[in-house]
């Protein structure tokens, strides 16, 4: 039975760009009606640490803050958060719900049989899939992984549009430059540096619209439930 309010947690290494992804996918929901709020947490901030965020999307106000203990999702943003304990939270699914969901940027299977004891007697979902990979071939970068995640997590939810992420993630990456002088140098420079960035930019929208589809298609096939109402602005349109 889909929930007024799911929280998320994002657990993965330093430099993946959870944080990034969370802060999107709560600017994603608010542009789609919906109540948001996201926010990291941080041990040491260095390169390939744990690192973990959270974001809380629902129909009705959110007021609580901090560390998601009881998630409704959990993303493993890279394989080391379950091989080598680098979560601030363990197991990695510790405190997940009934009928939730855990997404696994994972090329190989790294879940135990008593994992998946666990995770099926909860009626949990889990999909493994190598977002990394996913996220070079579409964008030619594995920086692109985090937008690939995002896609995914709003696919399997399936209430909030692809437009709303299009502009979670123009709201978070595009700035305007505006020239402090009126040469025609400062103004070339300006226009190219607008274009790469717009060009970088499509190619994180075309990841995560990608991603988005691929795996809407697993959560049919799968039969995931409806995790989160629709907003009161949801019109069906993805």
């Amino acid at each position: 039975m889909a929930k007024d309010s799911i929280k998320v947690r994002l657990p993965g290494l330093g430099g993946q760009g959870a944080v990034t992804a969370a802060h999107i996918a709560a600017t994603a929901a608010d542009t789609d009606g919906y109540y948001a709020v996201s926010n990291p947490f941080f041990g040491a901030e260095k390169r390939m640490a744990p690192s973990e965020s959270y974001a809380r999307i629902g129909t009705v106000p959110i007021y609580d803050r901090g560390e998601v203990i009881y998630p409704d999702i959990v993303m493993i943003f890279h394989p080391q958060v379950i091989t080598m304990g680098k979560s601030y939270t363990m197991p990695f699914y510790a405190g997940i719900k009934e009928n939730g969901l855990v997404i696994i940027n994972s090329e190989v299977e790294l879940l135990t049989e008593h994992d998946k004891k666990v995770l099926s007697d909860l009626n949990v979902k889990v999909l493994t899939k190598d977002f990394t990979q996913f996220a070079i071939d579409q964008a030619g970068t594995e920086l692109a992984t985090n937008m690939a995640m995002l896609g995914a997590l709003f696919g399997a939810l399936g209430t909030v549009s692809k437009a709303a992420i299009e502009e979670g993630i123009k709201d978070r990456f595009l700035k305007k430059y505006t020239a402090s002088g009126g040469t025609a140098t400062l103004d070339s420079v300006i226009e190219k540096k607008f274009k790469k960035k717009q060009e970088l930019i499509q190619k994180n929208l075309d990841t995560a619209s990608a991603a988005y589809d691929l795996t809407a298609a697993w959560a049919k096939e799968v039969g995931l439930e409806p995790i989160l109402e629709p907003s009161k602005n949801n019109n069906g349109n993805k």
